[in-house]
């Protein structure tokens, strides 16, 4: 997992609650790494985990919300950081149909060894959008987050809804336009 992720997440973590539990979920996790993370580095994904169980422990919110949580901020960060990203884009919809063949393929140029989760449209009409994600590290949590932070972003009466995926150990992401 690339280090901006790490990176982004230690900043939440401070932002929302303190330097402090920065410093003691670090403490908690003992990570490999030691706890020291750079945007361009690679971490193994478990260290993650070990941190947000641990901020978890600590304050008494499920790992499954905190994970949700980090990626709205994450996606805010996004917009913050790759404006580009967003040129011309005017919809939740347009922005989660481009993630394969415009978000992947930039964050490959910048990060040629980066392990993406893959995103595969199902359906898109004006009204529905589903996607089906997959990736072995299982983040359909920070998945669902930055879906979130998305909709939040443009403005936009949008239902989430997600579903296991049988068979292929996908979760399905069903979005739909309220108007």
């Amino acid at each position: 997992m690339k280090g901006v992720v790490f990176t982004e997440f230690l900043g939440m973590v401070e932002e929302a609650f303190s330097a402090e539990m920065v410093d003691d979920i670090i403490d908690d996790a003992d990570p490999p790494s030691g706890g020291a993370y750079t945007a361009v580095g690679t971490y193994p994904h478990d260290e993650m985990v070990a941190m947000v169980v641990a901020l978890s422990r600590r304050t008494g919110i499920a790992v499954p919300d905190l994970v949700r949580a980090f990626g709205k901020h994450l996606f805010g960060r996004f917009v913050q950081a790759y404006p580009s990203f967003f040129d011309g884009v005017d919809s939740t919809f347009q922005f989660l149909s481009g993630i394969e063949d415009i978000i992947h393929a930039e964050v490959l140029k910048l990060y040629p060894d980066a392990e993406l989760p893959r995103f595969d449209i199902e359906h898109h009409d004006p009204r529905r959008l589903t996607l089906l994600y997959r990736s072995p590290r299982h983040f359909e949590d920070l998945a669902e987050g930055l879906m979130l932070g998305c909709i939040d972003h443009f403005k936009e009466r949008i239902v989430l809804r997600r579903e296991a995926s049988s068979g292929d150990g996908g979760q399905r992401f069903h979005l739909e336009r309220h108007v």
